[in-house]
């Protein structure tokens, strides 16, 4: 009896099954969060969405009657009103269209000649109507034609285009004029020279960077029979590294 002694009985960890227990509670959280935004994306308007998006309003419904109620009335109304009359009276109406468009042609000569009465310094330029060609002048920076020369660049450049839109070759440009204090003697190019601006391009190189001037310099178009087609056309030029290419396009006007 003395030699007996009890053994303390083993402690049991229950620390492993609480783990245990709360990683199946995370996992069925992230499986349960998973569905729910398999859901939403699923379907954006279903009750489970604390925010679903808003409906689109159509609001092209409200227009469409009025558009088609509008030009049927008019033109039931009209031929209803004209058919008891002669329709022999509109015809000649439109017949005489063409004699109507004929007029501001015959009316504009005499328009432009009126700045002509008043002397003002550089109106010819803007008097070039009655010639059969006009010019439009936009700004543009170098880099768009010369990347490699950056801001180091100064020139005019442009292109001839016909009565139809079409480029025309074979045209004779000249640039004249003074830069900087500087006389510029007349440079004649051909249209077609240079196509990195069109089939009928031209350029002139004025110097390797931008100088500012006020109408000092002038651009001309001439045919190829030396007859010219536009008056000398002034303009300005800029430091600007933007618009340091002066963008002229001549258009046959007849």
């Amino acid at each position: 009896m003395d030699n007996f002694e009890l053994k303390p009985e083993p402690k049991v960890n229950r620390k492993p099954l609480v783990w245990n227990i709360l990683t199946l509670v995370v996992l069925l959280g992230i499986c349960c969060l998973a569905t729910y935004f398999l859901t939403i994306f699923n379907n954006p308007n279903s009750p489970l969405n604390l925010f679903p998006p808003a409906p689109l309003a159509t609001l092209y419904q409200t227009v469409t009657p009025t558009q088609m109620v509008t030009p049927t009335s008019a033109i039931i109304l009209q031929p209803s009103t004209w058919t008891p009359t002669t329709t022999i009276q509109p015809s000649p109406s439109r017949t005489k269209a063409p004699t109507w468009t004929l007029l501001p042609q015959m009316i504009t000569p005499s328009i432009t000649s009126t700045p002509t009465v008043t002397p003002t310094g550089t109106t010819p330029t803007i008097t070039s109507t009655p010639m059969p060609a006009s010019a439009e002048i936009t700004y543009l920076a170098s880099t768009d034609f010369h990347p490699d020369k950056n801001c180091d660049w100064l020139g005019v450049a442009g292109k001839v285009l016909g009565t139809d839109g079409k480029p025309l070759q074979n045209q004779t440009v000249l640039l004249g004029g003074s830069l900087d204090g500087q006389d510029i003697q007349s440079i004649p190019k051909l249209s077609g020279e240079n196509q990195a601006y069109g089939l009928s391009g031209f350029e002139f190189v004025l110097g390797d960077h931008p100088i500012a001037s006020t109408q000092t310099l002038w651009i001309q178009l001439f045919n190829n029979t030396g007859k010219p087609l536009t008056d000398k056309v002034f303009f300005d030029t800029y430091t600007d590294c933007t618009q340091n290419l002066v963008m002229v396009v001549f258009t046959k006007t007849r």
